[in-house]
């Protein structure tokens, strides 16, 4: 285990410290009205809210790698603790409330304590954006409906949107004017002064303000609530009565309490480092999550969770380290040993404006909107997790959240971007016909790119996208897999049934352009054969060529358009679009040689069988043979040479004319070598460096076999070049 204590503090630089300090004062100063009120929603008196701002959250700035992220007394588990004192009739504030409160926030610190060394932080790979931002959208909508009714002078809500909605109801039949009043005003001053100058702490101004209107006004005499006055003094260590306890329930609730504490954090502290920029220890997370749990314990608080409104505060006023929440505790400390009394002074309107100011900037509309604009899918998955966390709670929206991301990856795998490809004339690149108006298909061949992965759920949209376009002169289909980097069974299996489909209507089938790990898994799956018989090439243009097109290629180009067509450019063959054994290497792998080795004995046994050697010298070998038309001129110039190694295994009627095998051999080399020189006179010199490659390559592998070729064939040895040097 490598664990780093205090890891955003380590090469600290002292210009964050003004930031830092007084982000943190901030911080403390806005938990106050927050943790007092969740900790009594926990059902435990206010004040513990405070006594879980003080230690745990030093705990977790010790472990936490996220430079922003606030941790305290939250919401979403003290909502939890709070309805299982109701599910078994405890009443809060109780002495066994008391017990069973903090026995809960020790269970969710070693269930998460197990989760860290279950590396269970993987979960944060499986959530995407859209649920990921539906799912904190979700949480921030439902932490400003519990907070409205306090602006309206009654007390936070609880529970759900079906319950927060009825509480919100109540609360407007009991209005306080003046504690609307100030609750409105305060929020409309902090989001102006969020707009006008961002970086001035108008929170601070607003809180003061209304500790002002207290003291001068006495407004609570006109029904304005404020927060309960403190005692003086730091929380006493817990020392739980196990008696007063039933382990089960406080297991289970403990349970379900971490994995809401461990999602929660880890998908708010994610979405906060990608919008900052910066990167998180996810796994450590959840150990420092595990640390402030087990420290509120300790003190005899409620379950603590990573705060949204917190930590965007801490972003508004530019924090830059895990300093702000040892300042924030610190800060807290000293509040309760020595500076409770104006608590007591403190509109809960006011403050209550406070939170729900930092939470908007939390609610992710402009992602929304985006999301709308550019994909109605995903749009549908964000509102779907928001609503989800809405009406059923955080946990509910986790496991939703999830079965979300594993649906959009199916979707996308089983309805992925598909085309056919045509050619723009003057062009050599293959384009999306739908897309791209000046491109056309080649005349007489389907080429269609599918951009994704292979398998069982997406292989038959593949196989009738292909059968589909098929008409009568239809003479090759070419499948371009640059996108597909793994097939299943299924899929190899599809891809084996649509190429005998083809083969029993006279098309040729190629597949083209895929790495050399989906050959690999070709072979492993019993589809190696497709290889073996030249429906594999690796590039389109390979496949063309094998088909025995040549640039320019006939394109399917409507009449109306022919005279455009043919003012266009020319066209242009580099010679790296023809590989030697470079396509062997990328079709075979690790068996290239042997499978090279194999053809050359197919032609040999091809040769056993000809009788009238005398007459290749007219007509030339390659119109004897049925094998040099599925190689490009490069590829056929090497296993001519090979050709030439084997030529001991010739029959003995062949061999003894083995001087007239070796001269057609090279008439063909030369033939080839020719053409290409004709076709581009540039590769002249790329033709000698490959040539020289290939005979060193050859050297290696058969080093008797060259010099006795060389022998046959009167070519100097590399010792008798270097010694007429």
């Amino acid at each position: 285990m490598n664990i780093r204590l205090f890891p955003t503090l380590r090469q600290y630089k002292m210009e964050y410290l003004a930031k830092d300090l007084f982000s943190g004062v901030i911080i403390a100063a806005v938990s106050i009205p927050i943790s007092m009120g969740y900790a009594q929603i926990a059902g435990l008196p206010a004040v513990f809210g405070l006594y879980g701002s003080v230690l745990p959250i030093l705990l977790f700035s010790m472990f936490s790698t996220s430079k922003q992220f606030i941790f305290g007394v939250d919401a979403a588990p003290a909502a939890i603790v709070g309805g299982a004192l109701a599910t078994l009739g405890i009443a809060g504030e109780s002495s066994a409330a008391m017990q069973y409160v903090p026995m809960i926030a020790l269970f969710a610190g070693l269930w998460l304590l197990l989760f860290y060394f279950l590396h269970a932080d993987r979960i944060v790979d499986f959530i995407s954006t859209p649920v990921m931002g539906g799912f904190i959208s979700g949480i921030a909508v439902t932490i400003i409906l519990m907070q409205i009714p306090k602006i309206l002078g009654s007390p936070s809500g609880t529970g759900e949107l079906p319950e927060l909605l009825h509480h919100l109801i109540g609360a407007l039949r009991n209005v306080n004017g003046l504690s609307v009043f100030l609750g409105v005003v305060s929020l409309a001053v902090l989001i102006l002064g969020k707009k006008l100058i961002p970086k001035f702490p108008m929170a601070v101004v607003v809180m003061a303000a209304g500790v002002l209107l207290t003291v001068l006004f006495h407004v609570q005499d006109h029904g304005v609530v404020l927060l309960d006055q403190v005692e003086t003094g730091l929380p006493r260590l817990f020392l739980p009565d196990i008696s007063q306890v039933d382990l089960t329930h406080a297991v289970g609730r403990g349970l379900m309490v971490a994995v809401v504490i461990m999602s929660e954090t880890l998908l708010s502290e994610n979405n906060f480092a990608a919008k900052n920029g910066y990167k998180l220890n996810d796994r450590q997370e959840i150990l420092a999550c595990a640390a402030g749990n087990l420290a509120s314990a300790v003190v005899g608080c409620c379950p603590v969770n990573g705060s949204i409104s917190r930590t965007s505060m801490n972003e508004q006023y530019g924090g830059r380290t895990q300093a702000v929440s040892i300042v924030a505790g610190i800060f807290m400390a000293g509040i309760l040993l020595c500076a409770t009394g104006f608590i007591g002074y403190l509109p809960v309107p006011v403050l209550t404006a406070i939170v729900i100011s930092a939470l908007l900037n939390v609610v992710e509309v402009h992602l929304a909107v985006r999301l709308f604009k550019v994909s109605r899918q995903e749009f549908f998955i964000f509102m779907t997790a928001c609503v989800t966390v809405l009406l059923l709670g955080t946990i509910y929206g986790v496991i939703v959240g999830l079965l979300l991301s594993f649906v959009a990856v199916i979707l996308k795998a089983t309805n992925p971007p598909r085309y056919f490809q045509g050619m723009i004339p003057g062009r050599m690149d293959f384009y999306a016909l739908e897309k791209n108006r000046f491109a056309y298909p080649v005349k007489d061949v389907i080429i269609y790119r599918f951009s994704e992965n292979l398998f069982f759920a997406n292989i038959k949209i593949l196989q009738g996208d292909i059968l589909e376009r098929i008409q009568e002169d239809t003479r090759a289909v070419i499948l371009d897999a640059g996108a597909v980097n793994s097939l299943d069974i299924t899929a190899a299996d599809g891809l084996e049934s649509l190429a005998k489909s083809l083969q029993k209507k006279n098309i040729r089938f190629y597949i083209t352009e895929h790495t050399e790990n989906v050959n690999e898994q070709m072979r492993k799956l019993g589809i190696g054969h497709l290889i073996e018989e030249g429906m594999v090439r690796r590039t389109i243009l390979a496949a063309l060529h094998d088909l025995g097109l040549r640039e320019p290629f006939v394109l399917d180009i409507p009449e109306g358009e022919m005279e455009a067509v043919r003012r266009s450019h020319h066209y242009v063959l580099t010679p790296e679009e023809e590989h030697s054994l470079e396509e062997f290497a990328w079709a075979f792998g690790t068996d290239t040689v042997q499978e090279i080795e194999k053809w050359v004995r197919d032609v040999v046994h091809q040769i056993h069988g000809l009788s009238d050697l005398e007459d290749l010298s007219e007509a030339g070998l390659e119109e004897k043979l049925t094998f040099w038309h599925s190689l490009g001129p490069l590829d056929e110039d090497e296993l001519l040479r090979r050709l030439e190694l084997h030529i001991d295994e010739f029959p003995p009627e062949v061999k003894e004319k083995r001087g007239l095998v070796i001269s057609l051999i090279e008439k063909r080399r030369r033939v080839l070598r020719d053409t290409l020189l004709q076709e581009h006179p540039g590769v002249k010199e790329h033709l000698d460096e490959r040539r020289a490659q290939m005979e060193e390559r050859l050297n290696r592998q058969n080093p008797t076999g060259m010099r006795r070729l060389r022998e046959i064939s009167g070519e100097e040895t590399p010792q008798q070049e270097e010694e007429n040097r």
